[in-house]
Order: structure tokens, then C-alpha cells, then sequence
């Protein structure tokens, strides 16, 4: 075999050179949009004057609705604006993890349902599988201390979100497969909601649609992402009429 001309190798090393730049100047830039939606996001809160139920709601940035437009675009405006009478708490933080998530259920107050939405920071920021599984259980077992009605919503496949770049949005959606295992496996063990929003990429409007659901970062949701995750709850969770038949 001949060698590569040398004008051919420079060719060659300009051109890995830039897409390197150029990805990494993409990288940068979400990451600095990212930081800038979670500065302007903050959880939604809902105090009416004759509540009929309590909502505590605990998790990461999609949680506190990151990437919304305003909170009340966030899952926790969208319960709040179809259920006017709930007196929602909402803890999350951004940037937490299930271990963070199990101190956000400090204390002894019940609460009619709670919802656990979080996961995305355990598989971005790798933690082991083993601390995750007990993570998750401690955190569902928790929840179902504080309330009859406990729901998990993890994110959907991680490494579909635009943020990520082959190979590394391979290795994401492997982690958001563990993720959703040992979420699945929690709730079955403890009596909770599992809400499976993973999808492969044909089939995930997150990977096909990626500028209509996903906010400007490339990693969490849009006003329209966080409605299908809300649409998910009510229809394959059974949301609002879980939570009408604990009242009657």
C-alpha cells in the first residue's frame, strides 16, 4: 500500500482538526445554554385557598421544568392548571441525583401522591450501577412512607437528546436502559407508578423532532417536550384518575 501523500495527510488533519472544533465549540455552547435555562427556571408552586388534595413533587432540572418557557409550561404547571384544587410542594432541585432526591423526601408530612422525576444527572454523570439501584429504591421506598400514591417519571433515552454526539449518546442510551430497569424494578417491589417514556430513536419524537421538543440546550425538554411528558403521565400513569380515586 502506498503512503498518503503528505499534502493528503494535512488535508486529512485539518479536516479531523475542525469537526473536533467544531463539536466541541457545539458542546460548549449548549453547555453554556444549559446553565442559562436553569438559571431562569425555578419550580412551580400551587397554594390555592380550599385545597382538596397534596401533591409533593421531588427531582432533578426537569422536575423544576428547565427548559420551559415559564413554569407554568413545566409538568408541575400543566398538573397544576388541570387540577386547580391541588396544593402542590415542589423540592426539586437542579442538578440533582436520586441520592439527592431521597433527602429532598426529608420529614414526616404526608401527602395525598408524589412524584419522583429525575435520573438524567445519575446517567450523564455515571453513577455506578450499583449505588444507582439503591438510589432509586431508597428514594421509592421513601416516597411510599410519605404517600399511598407515588409516581416515577425518569427521562425518556438520554442519549437521543441532541446534546450528545456518537459514541457517547451510545453509551447514554445504554445507561438510560439501566436507569429505566431499575426504576421499572422499584415500583413493581414498592407498589408505585413506573411512567415509561424510553423509546428507541425511530420511534422518539426527542431523536426525530429534536428542535420541536427539546429546548435550546439539546438536553432537556421544551414547552412541547414537557407536554408529551405530562400527556404520558395522565394516559399511561393514570394520573388524574389515581389521584380522583383516592378522594371518593
Amino acid at each position: 500500500m502506498k503512503n498518503r501523500s503528505p499534502r493528503l495527510t494535512g488535508a486529512l488533519s485539518i479536516l479531523a482538526v475542525t469537526a473536533l472544533l467544531a463539536v466541541t465549540g457545539q458542546v460548549a455552547w449548549r453547555i453554556k445554554q444549559s446553565m442559562t435555562l436553569a438559571r431562569l427556571s425555578e419550580p412551580l408552586q400551587a397554594a390555592p385557598v380550599a385545597p382538596l388534595q397534596s401533591l409533593l413533587i421531588v427531582g432533578d432540572s426537569t422536575a423544576v421544568g428547565t427548559g420551559a418557557s415559564n413554569p407554568a409550561h413545566s409538568v408541575a404547571g400543566l398538573i397544576a392548571r388541570d387540577h386547580p384544587r391541588l396544593r402542590i410542594v415542589n423540592r426539586a432541585q437542579d442538578g440533582a441525583k436520586f441520592a439527592d432526591m431521597a433527602r429532598q423526601l426529608a420529614g414526616n408530612e404526608r401527602f395525598d401522591a408524589i412524584l419522583v422525576m429525575g435520573g438524567g444527572n445519575d446517567v450523564i454523570r455515571f453513577t455506578g450501577a450499583d449505588a444507582l439501584e439503591h438510589d432509586i429504591a431508597e428514594v421509592v421506598q421513601r416516597a411510599r412512607v410519605r404517600a399511598d400514591l407515588v409516581f416515577i417519571l425518569p427521562p425518556g433515552n438520554v442519549g437521543n437528546a441532541p446534546f450528545f454526539f456518537a459514541p457517547l449518546s451510545w453509551l447514554m442510551t445504554q445507561r438510560a436502559k439501566e436507569l429505566h430497569r431499575f426504576v421499572r424494578e422499584a415500583a413493581a417491589d414498592n407498589g408505585a407508578v413506573y411512567v415509561n417514556l424510553y423509546q428507541d430513536r425511530a420511534d422518539d419524537p426527542f431523536a426525530q423532532q429534536p428542535d420541536k421538543f427539546n429546548a435550546r440546550d439539546g438536553l432537556h425538554p421544551s414547552a412541547t417536550g414537557y407536554q408529551l411528558w405530562y400527556d404520558t403521565l395522565i394516559t399511561q400513569g393514570g394520573f388524574s384518575n389515581r389521584l380522583a380515586a383516592l378522594a371518593r
